[in-house]
């Protein structure tokens, strides 16, 4: 978020920080032995309805709502208490004063609303604000909470997965996310690579899922490691609400809500990597979870891949352009040049061999700008913001 200091002014596309505040603390789980770090999965902004902000964060096992305001005036001349908040003895007040208000330095203030706790087992790996703006969900490996924003002593299990024996295990919910504008439908996807609609219409517990959507699998790429890479990172509700997207370990699909059997379009993210698949494997990186976005029009789709790259697929071109987050390119007004990886053969000048592709920088965090070409991408510990051609 830009600062609206009232003396100074930015030029388009000149960011500072806006405001920093401690959103989480660690925790010990004493029934389990375990240590809960602070670190924020997820943060949802709530629509703004007045001058302030309000945001939800989630660790892995408590959501807060938090209001972000704003204070540029402080009142001064208070009847009951001295200029340094100390109460006056009535005694020796004589006189009656008329508060006012004057103006100060901008002080920017957070302050927790709300703190929903103790309602998951499991880590959370997905808060969505509902299109009723009273609810909002979470999910964890293996149930789906609801919550009401006023109440924070009790939620609504409305997905419960978790199998009698745990040895029947087969899957686990890894993202949720509410229908931008139908507050009854959510979907969620799992590990297999499924992902189900549900109706909170339907009945109270949506175990029985409205509409079920999975590509059949390819016999001829069937590895070992099929089933990890076909495992859904993330899911996106398209803004008008009639395709979702889904980001696995190679690919983005777009699904249209109508069709179950298999999604309308697949884009691959990087491909080359597939030859790869074993040492991804033992250094972890198989596990990473990319997310991926909408631009404002639904017209293109961003996600992250490795080496600080991440790709930007046309939906009505067809055509796509791999793009790198780095120190290097990330001067005011640097153009950034489209990256290519080429795979064996002979590499030209402006190409980047796959061998030498860091897998340790990568980009598992983007977000576009809801009406704009700007975006937001996260790089490790760095924030690159990007925008189309400024005149």
């Amino acid at each position: 978020m830009r600062p609206k200091s009232k003396n100074q002014v930015h030029r388009r596309g000149e960011y500072n920080v806006y405001s920093t505040f401690q959103s989480h603390e660690p925790e010990f789980d004493y029934l389990k032995s375990l240590e809960i770090e602070e670190k924020i999965n997820k943060i949802r902004w709530l629509p703004q309805q007045n001058a302030a902000y309000f945001l939800l964060s989630t660790n892995d096992k408590t959501v807060k709502l938090w209001k972000v305001s704003e204070r540029d005036k402080r009142p001064e001349g208070y009847n009951l208490k001295d200029e340094e908040g100390r109460l006056r003895d009535p005694a020796t007040i004589t006189t009656l004063r008329v508060p006012v208000l004057r103006p100060m330095d901008l002080m920017v203030e957070a302050t927790p609303r709300r703190v929903f706790a103790n309602a998951h087992t499991y880590h959370i790996n997905s808060i969505s604000v509902n299109s009723d703006y009273e609810t909002y969900m979470s999910a964890d490996d293996l149930r789906i909470n609801l919550w009401n924003f006023e109440i924070t002593n009790q939620s609504f299990n409305i997905v419960d997965i978790k199998p009698a024996n745990m040895e029947e295990l087969t899957e686990v919910i890894t993202a949720a996310e509410f229908h931008p504008h139908h507050c009854n439908t959510f979907v969620y996807s799992s590990s297999k690579g499924t992902i189900r609609l549900c109706d909170m219409r339907a009945s109270a517990l949506c175990d029985r899922h409205t509409k079920f959507f999975e590509e059949p699998e390819d016999p001829s790429n069937r590895s070992f490691f099929s089933e990890i890479i076909s495992s859904i990172s993330d899911v996106k509700f398209s803004h008008s609400g009639r395709y979702i997207m889904t980001r696995d370990y190679l690919t983005v699909k777009v699904w249209d809500l109508n069709m179950e059997n298999r999604p309308i379009e697949t884009y691959q993210v990087h491909d080359y990597l597939r030859s790869k698949l074993c040492s991804l494997y033992e250094n972890d990186c198989i596990f990473d979870k990319f997310e991926c976005v909408w631009n404002g029009s639904d017209s293109v789709i961003m996600t992250g891949s490795y080496n600080n790259f991440f790709r930007m697929f046309d939906r009505n071109t067809k055509r796509d352009v791999t793009l790198e987050a780095s120190r290097e390119n990330s001067k005011p007004r640097a153009i950034l040049k489209p990256r290519k990886v080429c795979v064996g053969g002979k590499r030209r000048k402006d190409e980047i061999s796959v061998d030498s592709l860091d897998f340790s920088k990568k980009i598992l965090h983007t977000a576009w700008h809801p009406s704009e070409n700007i975006i937001a991408v996260a790089a490790t510990n760095n924030l690159y913001i990007f925008q189309d051609k400024v005149n």
